[in-house]
């Protein structure tokens, strides 16, 4: 195996001039296809980005070495990004680079995770690329499986996960909570499907990053979390790994400064899926059978969600106003809400959340239903508090009284459509075991 060192490089400013200008269009991505089994240069490059760990750094690069060289089938480089260390990192990693076969490091002039992995990625010409914690809180039995879908071509990305079912995580109830509660917060306001977003075990085909990394604006934290969504969007394949992950008591992140520095750049990426700013188009035309499952911006779908309840609520009106007379109030608001409940997810998934084939469609049409019970109970409830105070109500106060419960509803419906129903999870994620 060769071993590769270059000089020191310094990264280039990443922010573009014009903030509110859309992004240039990225060409379109190639097939997959999977990597020959006899590779001359490294199929792997494994990064792991540091900031003054000079206690740290040895022996985790020469356990991930000496791992590597055991397990991996493929030739490796392992890369240290040292992003301006003022300790003693930057000599370790030269004598590293210099000692172990396979070894290189780079130095960057300002500090930042989502730098160090932005120019060390943009520099590598290996396959596959990935990026390790340099505590390596991450079982490293781990690894081959992370990699082996990229390698195949099964998938896109791969992340581990430590909120998946058969991960095994030791860490404190403070840290836990943070990260549920910053997926959750992801999964309810980006209708995010990955499970994980900044566990710091991740891979990324060589092709896809190239696509991607011009289209990642931060280079600090958010950098992992902006990336997979643009991913997501873009109709890419996601591969998920449990994980073993145990906590590093001695870890440095600030959580109050990232919480609220990940807050602002969900905030910036809202914004810019929202106005069209990332041209993804390219992307989805080159995600093959996928491109058709791709969810469109939020300020499109919203539009489509209100006609199609345009749509759907005139067509409950005439039902319930049609079966009112025979059946009574409730029957009717049930039998009508249940008819334009299942015409509504389904011109919802088509139109809307850009869903096509037979694929699932039992499964969204039953959490469909799940999310019009929202409606069935407002709706329902409004009727019966009307009969209540006003006994003699007539059928116009009933309508406007349905129609003003339904409007409560819809807000409601919206969001459990884009965060449950028709998050994508199942048709862009796969998981695999470690």
């Amino acid at each position: 195996m060769r071993t590769v060192r270059r000089s020191a490089l310094i990264d280039r400013p990443d922010r573009p001039d014009h903030p509110d200008r859309p992004l240039a269009e990225p060409s379109a991505l190639p097939r997959r296809a999977p990597l020959p089994a006899h590779h001359p240069e490294p199929v792997l490059d494994v990064v792991v980005p540091v900031h003054n760990e000079e206690n740290d750094l040895e022996p985790c690069v020469r356990r991930l070495h000496a791992h590597l060289g055991e397990t991996f089938p493929y030739p490796f480089r392992i890369t240290i990004a040292d992003n301006a260390s003022t300790d003693r990192t930057p000599g370790i990693a030269a004598r590293l680079a210099a000692e172990l076969p396979g070894t290189d490091w780079i130095r960057l002039a300002e500090k930042g995770r989502g730098r160090a992995l932005h120019t060390a990625w943009s520099r590598s010409r290996a396959p596959v690329l990935a990026y390790l914690d340099v505590d390596l809180s991450t079982d490293l039995a781990a690894l081959l499986p992370l990699v082996a879908p990229l390698i195949s071509g099964h998938s896109d990305i791969a992340i581990g996960t430590r909120l998946a079912r058969g991960s095994r995580v030791v860490r404190g109830p403070k840290r836990e909570i943070i990260s549920r509660c910053y997926n959750g917060l992801l999964r309810s306001t980006l209708a995010v499907g990955f499970s994980d977003a900044q566990c710091g075990f991740k891979a990324v085909r060589r092709d896809v990053a190239e696509r991607l990394l011009p289209l990642v604006e931060d280079r600090e934290w958010f950098f992992d979390t902006e990336l997979l969504v643009i991913a997501e969007r873009a109709g890419l394949r996601i591969h998920e790994v449990p994980v073993d992950w145990v906590d590093d008591p001695d870890s440095r992140v600030h959580i109050l400064e990232t919480a609220l520095a990940d807050l602002r750049g969900m905030a910036r990426l809202g914004r810019a899926l929202a106005r069209g700013r990332l041209p993804l188009s390219a992307l989805r035309r080159s995600g093959g059978d996928l491109a058709g499952e791709l969810p469109t911006g939020l300020a499109r779908q919203v539009v489509r969600f209100a006609a199609v309840g345009v749509a759907s609520t005139l067509c409950y009106l005439l039902l319930y106003t049609a079966l009112r007379p025979s059946a009574g109030p409730q029957a009717a608001n049930a039998l009508a809400l249940l008819a334009s409940a299942l015409a509504n997810t389904a011109a919802n998934r088509r139109l809307t959340f850009g869903v096509r084939g037979r694929g699932g469609v039992l499964r969204h049409h039953l959490k469909g239903l799940a999310a019009f019970l929202v409606g069935l109970v407002l709706t329902s409830g409004s009727l019966a508090a009307l009969h209540h105070i006003a006994p003699g109500a007539g059928h116009r106060c009933e309508l406007v009284t349905l129609v003003a419960a339904n409007l409560a509803a819809t807000l409601l419906r919206f969001l459990l459509f884009r965060a449950w129903v028709f998050p994508d999870r199942s048709d862009r994620r796969t998981t695999g075991s470690p």
